[in-house]
């Protein structure tokens, strides 16, 4: 009778770890280069749009206009670097773990990990408190600044809409939700209130004259200028070159006050926060900040959102122990709801019955049972006000898939904390304006596409619409260069 030797045994069995591992490692290495590449492409658009801002920025005939030319082009710098930070860190975390997949023979256990989830921050209410003269008496100079909220989490960066402010008002307000998505358990929102003086009129003479000159000649070289930028990157493949926003005069924003948000700050409801305000009354662009800020943050856990498990399932409450009941499970949220079969699903019908899934919740599984030749799952509630059910499955695999869910899914419900008590409500943004639509090879499409998307016929939407006073200028640009 053949009997594989023991020795060849272990040196196939050996050599088969290796191949495995060295499988993973290249199945590894593509991933990350293929994150390299997002990042640096992200990048790139990037330092088109400054580069877009800046021209822009040259070009302006009023005093709207550069302010919201200066606002897109920090918020554009603000992108970068986090990019590049993130760039960074990737390529530190890279060398680390080849190096150290590389001195060690044994395979590394990955550690669990929470899902991710949504967050919005809305409602954004900044109290100011003006001198009485200055309210109630209208005396003394008017004082008028332009703000916006700049909004990071982690690489994810957004503005929200330019408020003029001025002794008329009693809070600074930005209503519109922001909502970050794909956002782990231990993010940290930051929250930057930036803020200019608008007193001055900034003289741009010339910049009508410098507009209209901008014909079909001059617009080739200003193209290959954009074109530059887009394509600019070292010959090793690494991050692209950061080019320097060209020197020109306009309105400056300075950091007003900032906060960070953390998942101890989400509810469903408002909340009040301390500011960290950071310049003094001397300043121009200072405003009389009360040093709080009310806002709403909601965050929604995917597991609170998205199906963590379903398939069929054999159950019987311990109140009827002799009553077991073929159904389709499906685990979701704080609940693992009962339908007569899979079709049910995906219409709105009600479940036949729902068994409470939550923190007081104990999961556990049972002894081999003969009768059903596979073990069962018990779910029984620690505070005694629920029915045990007893679970079981058509295979011990399929038992064991369930019992990996639900510790997965407590797990997520432990680290979401507050968040998993009840699915806090998200509100989606309104409807983006309509943007502007401009012939084909427009100044607009040079500046913020690549050169692959640049026979599309409409505007590529952004994170944020253009506003009109771009619009205005673009279409101003458009008529006189072609």
């Amino acid at each position: 009778m053949f009997c594989r030797n023991q020795t060849s045994r272990a040196t196939v069995a050996r050599g088969s770890a290796m191949e495995v591992k060295r499988g993973r490692f290249r199945l590894s290495v593509l991933e990350d280069s293929a994150q390299d590449c997002e990042v640096q492409r992200l990048i790139e658009r990037e330092v088109r749009i400054r580069e877009g801002a800046s021209k822009l920025l040259a070009a302006c005939s009023q005093r709207d206009q550069a302010l919201e030319a200066s606002k897109t082009l920090l918020t554009s710098n603000s992108r970068i670097l986090a990019l590049m930070t993130q760039l960074q860190r990737m390529k530190e975390a890279q060398a680390m773990q080849r190096a150290g997949r590389r001195s060690s023979d044994g395979a590394s256990v990955d550690e669990r990990l929470p899902c991710t989830g949504k967050v919005a921050i809305s409602d954004i209410r900044i109290p100011l408190m003006w001198k009485d003269s200055e309210y109630f008496k209208n005396k003394g100079e008017l004082h008028r600044c332009a703000v916006f909220c700049l909004l990071q989490l982690g690489t994810e960066i957004h503005d929200t809409d330019l408020v003029i402010v001025d002794r008329t008002l009693t809070d600074i307000c930005f209503d519109e939700p922001v909502i970050f998505t794909d956002v782990p358990t231990d993010f940290d929102l930051r929250v930057e209130l930036y803020s200019c003086c608008v007193e001055e009129e900034f003289s741009m003479g010339s910049s009508t004259r410098r507009l209209s000159r901008l014909g079909s000649a001059s617009s080739k070289k200003f193209m290959a200028t954009l074109e530059t930028a887009a394509s600019c990157s070292s010959p090793g493949g690494e991050s692209p070159v950061l080019l320097l926003a060209p020197s020109v005069r306009s309105p400056k924003y300075h950091l007003l006050a900032h906060k960070s948000l953390t998942l101890s700050h989400a509810q469903n409801s408002f909340r009040t926060h301390d500011l960290t305000i950071s310049d003094t009354e001397g300043s121009l662009f200072w405003l009389p900040l009360y040093g709080n800020m009310c806002c709403r943050l909601a965050a929604q856990p995917f597991c609170m959102t998205q199906v963590v498990m379903c398939g069929k399932l054999r159950i019987r409450s311990e109140s009827n122990p002799v009553d077991w009941r073929d159904v389709y499970g499906v685990l979701s949220g704080s609940l693992l709801k009962c339908y007569q079969q899979q079709d049910n699903t995906d219409s709105l019908e009600t479940p036949l019955f729902t068994i409470p899934i939550n923190k007081d919740t104990c999961v556990h599984a049972t002894k081999s049972d003969p009768a059903l030749h596979t073990q069962s799952i018990t779910i029984t509630n620690q505070s005694g006000d629920v029915t045990p059910y007893t679970i079981a499955t058509h295979t011990s695999e399929d038992t064991h898939d369930w019992m990996e869910a639900f510790r997965q899914h407590f797990y997520d419900m432990s680290q979401w904390k507050q968040c998993c008590n009840e699915l806090m409500k998200i509100e989606e943004p309104s409807p983006k304006k309509m943007t502007l639509t401009l012939k084909q090879g427009s100044l607009y499409h040079e500046m913020v596409t690549s050169p692959s998307t640049k026979t599309r016929n409409h505007l590529e939407p952004l994170n944020r619409p253009v506003s009109s006073e771009i619009q205005s200028l673009l279409s101003t640009y458009y008529n006189d260069s072609y």
